[in-house]
């Protein structure tokens, strides 16, 4: 009988616990040091505000934005954790789409109600901006803002527009805004893609940021005050992380996973979102309704040619291989769908934009079938009409991605201006 790597990882994660594994005379494997490990591990901006006795808080009515990643370094939750402490006077919770408690699917969220666990009131924010919001936090009847939600890294994931909409509210109600941060799951270590054309503004981007930001929350959140809300700026502070740096990934900081959102279930899946999302705007399934969502792309009739197409690109940190798949739910529901399985095999190497730029553009050399949405969704998650137009008249991923190049230049330099971690 042989172990799957599967089953050797599992038997790797019970050392801890038995002390030794391994064939006779071979040296003992030695169980981890917890409290090494503890020192290592990146400290939250949640974490810090604890530490710091919540003094940033002091003499305040509080409403929380937040959902399941909320949590604590033991994976307890930050609005439980604050409704318990005497020194936090906590009195409303908001819920971002997915919802506070993350039951609601891709362009949903939950009705507003009452939490059962606190018996605080939960206001759903999801869709709502300006006057419309300042008026849910009026009536709320808080004083200050607190936002900590675990973001993944792509300008098209709607928390950081969550984040821009409640500063804005807030800024337009006279309340102040604290935001813990967060890792950038997927590392900080640069931009990437295209930056969004303020024509293309919407719920998946309001203002010109990269594709991929390589900010965390509370950097994007200077950013927001300081270039896009300088006309009303909000009254801002952020509770930095300790122990984290832009070269790290999520597995890095010794910090508990939460899904941010349903089809997020892995650190993995955060890595080839950025790219693999652009499939949204497609009639090609992004993986949803499988167990490996955004790392399988593909289509009823698809065959093995698109990943042998994608796998000549020649794409650094990256390689794609034929795969089939039958979603449970989203395109393609109960069919057998043809397409290529992303493996990504040297992260730092690994651009999820280009990646994706290539899957689309060899989907469409290869498949019969290629088509974007009617309404032209490539375009808000692109931000701008100049991908669907390049990949249509036959250009390849290179002068693709030199037409965005300008842009990402003039982002990078503001970027820079914002950033909180070496």
């Amino acid at each position: 009988m042989t172990l799957s790597r599967r089953g050797l990882l599992g038997l790797a994660g019970t050392t801890g616990a038995l002390g030794t594994l391994g064939a006779a005379g071979a040296a003992p494997v030695r169980a981890p040091d917890p409290a090494a490990a503890a020192a290592d591990r990146v400290r939250t901006g949640f974490e810090q505000l604890a530490a710091d006795g919540y003094a940033v808080l002091a003499g305040q009515r509080i409403g929380v934005v937040t959902n399941p990643t909320g949590i604590t370094a033991d994976a307890r939750h930050l609005v439980d954790v604050l409704h318990a402490d005497a020194r936090v006077k906590l009195v409303a919770v908001f819920g971002p789409e997915h919802g506070f408690r993350g039951t609601a699917q891709a362009g949903d969220s939950e009705a507003a109600g009452r939490d059962p666990a606190t018996g605080l009131p939960v206001y759903d924010t999801y869709g709502k901006s300006g006057q419309k919001l300042a008026d849910v936090f009026t009536a709320a009847g808080i004083d200050t803002v607190v936002f900590d939600i675990q973001d993944v890294g792509a300008r098209f994931y709607t928390y950081i527009w969550t984040l821009y909409d409640c500063m804005r509210a807030a800024a337009l109600a006279g309340k102040a805004v604290v935001v813990l941060d967060r890792p950038n799951p997927v590392g900080g270590r640069r931009a990437a893609g295209p930056v969004l054309e303020p024509a293309y503004a919407s719920g998946v981007g309001r203002e010109p940021v990269a594709l991929a930001h390589g900010m965390t929350v509370a950097e994007l959140a200077l950013l927001f005050n300081g270039e896009f809300l300088a006309a009303q700026p909000v009254r801002l502070s952020t509770v930095r992380m300790t122990g984290w740096r832009r070269d790290s990934f999520f597995g890095a900081t010794g910090l508990p996973w939460v899904p941010p959102s349903p089809n997020v279930p892995t650190p993995d899946t955060a890595l080839a979102y950025a790219g693999t999302c652009l499939f949204e705007g497609t009639n090609l399934s992004e993986g949803r309704g499988t167990t490996t969502p955004f790392e399988v792309v593909g289509a009823q009739g698809a065959d093995r040619r698109w990943a042998e197409a994608a796998q000549a690109l020649g794409l650094p940190g990256v390689w794609f291989r034929e795969a089939y798949f039958t979603p449970t739910f989203s395109k393609f529901t109960g069919k057998v769908c043809g397409g290529v399985r992303l493996i990504v095999h040297d992260r730092a190497a690994f651009d999820p934009v280009r990646a994706g730029i290539g899957l689309l553009v060899t989907a469409k050399r290869t498949w019969s079938g290629f088509a974007w949405r009617t309404d032209h969704w490539i375009d808000q998650l692109t931000g701008s009409d100049r991908v669907r137009k390049m990949v249509d008249a036959g250009a390849g991923v290179e002068e693709i991605a030199a037409d965005w190049a300008a842009g990402l230049e003039r982002f990078t330099a503001v970027r820079g201006r914002y950033l909180l971690y070496p």
